[in-house]
């Protein structure tokens, strides 16, 4: 890269500034703004996330510290806490969705020859749940979970292969699980794997109609007949293989073919755990390992809560809320191209924290990682978490 480039305007150029301004036509975005245009918002707020701004005061102040900077940066509006407070009131939160799709779509090509999830399965295997942010019901009265608490959900579909999430879904808290399976675009030959929030036999049949795979975990009331039973290994986890019918008239009425059930006993937390899934043909613990990997999804949560700025908001509106949390899944996307493009092997909490205190430095990034890519050893915190292996830099 450029090495007049600052570090921040480096990151940006990740970004396709034609493509965002194609979106912000769409939706008129830029109308009637003088001097803070979307694409100002949107760097100001990456900017944000980056350096860990805890208030609109806050990104106003570091900014305008480096005044003779900004221009270069791409900002060439005023980023003071007006303009971005107005900006994130009233500006269409559907424009950063949108230019998020088109960054997760490309890290997900970036990330599709890596080693697949299992050398017994070739199929794209995605993991599906939620997570709950908390908030409070008289500052964020529209973001309705219980009669004295706030909340929004974020609903995400993520790509076991590079934790890349390729669908994400935000409503408020009272929104069940089971209901965003209606919004998903099913891919045949792919799996999904869920938990038990998610079982819904109607749904389900839905994503076996699709020729699309699903292993999730039962409940303790199903009623289930066997009608056959295949040979397990009794030396492993595994307790038993069956293929039958769901009993009860709502249930066979929904899920009226065959369905799989494998129970194993789990040593860590002595207890028998019992999934579901509708393909017949894989082996039994390969449908246990992967519920077992779904812990993915639960480390992508706590990755994003612990390192970006979505537990607290810099605005009170429905759009401001919205416009953060999507500007934010926009910079983990973007730190998660460059570690591939730029082949760091460091993690992205590595990445995060080094970028963060070099954000006006002008040296390449490559640069800022070289030590450690050449030696191959990487401190690791045991208390941080790691979306990537450290041994094979994914």
């Amino acid at each position: 890269m450029n090495t007049g480039k600052s570090v921040f305007s480096q990151i940006t150029n990740l970004y396709s500034c034609y493509s965002f301004n194609k979106i912000v036509s769409k939706y008129n975005g830029d109308f009637n703004t003088r001097n803070f245009s979307c694409w100002d918002q949107f760097l100001s707020m990456s900017f944000a996330q980056l350096t860990y701004r805890a208030s609109l005061r806050d990104i106003e102040v570091c900014l305008n510290a480096q005044p003779n900077r900004l221009y270069h940066m791409g900002i060439k509006g005023n980023p003071t806490r007006t303009n971005l407070a107005n900006a994130n009131q009233s500006r269409d939160w559907r424009i950063y969705f949108e230019f998020a799709q088109i960054l997760i779509e490309r890290a997900r090509i970036l990330y599709q020859d890596d080693k697949p999830f299992s050398e017994e399965l070739a199929n794209t295997v995605y993991a599906l749940d939620a997570t709950t942010i908390d908030l409070c019901l008289s500052v964020f009265p529209w973001a309705k979970f219980r009669k004295t608490k706030g909340a929004v959900k974020l609903h995400t579909l993520l790509d076991m292969k590079g934790s890349i999430p390729s669908f994400i879904e935000i409503t408020d808290g009272s929104v069940h699980d089971g209901n965003i399976l209606d919004h998903l675009d099913l891919e045949p030959g792919s799996f999904y794997v869920m938990d038990r929030g998610y079982l819904d036999f109607k749904r389900l049949y839905e994503i076996n109609k699709n020729l699309c795979y699903f292993v999730i975990r039962a409940k303790k009331n199903l009623k289930f007949r066997r009608l056959y039973s295949m040979p397990v290994d009794r030396a492993t986890k595994l307790r038993s293989d069956q293929i039958g019918v769901l009993e009860g008239f709502y249930s066979r009425k929904d899920y009226p073919e065959k369905i799989r059930r494998v129970r194993i006993y789990d040593t860590e937390t002595d207890k028998y755990l019992v999934f579901l899934s509708n393909n017949l043909d894989i082996p039994a613990s390969l449908v246990a390992d992967l519920y077992k990997n779904r812990w993915k999804i639960e480390l992508f949560f706590k990755w994003i809560k612990q390192h970006l700025r979505i537990k607290q908001f810099y605005g009170t509106s429905f759009y401001a809320v919205r416009i953060q949390i999507w500007v934010a899944i926009c910079v983990y996307v973007t730190v998660a191209t460059l570690k591939k493009t730029s082949n760091i092997s460091v993690s992205l909490y590595t990445i995060l924290q080094v970028l963060s205190v070099t954000i006006f430095e002008k040296v390449p990034i490559f640069q800022l990682f070289e030590k450690d890519s050449d030696s191959n050893t990487t401190y690791v915190n045991p208390n941080q978490l790691s979306l990537f292996d450290y041994s094979t830099g994914h």
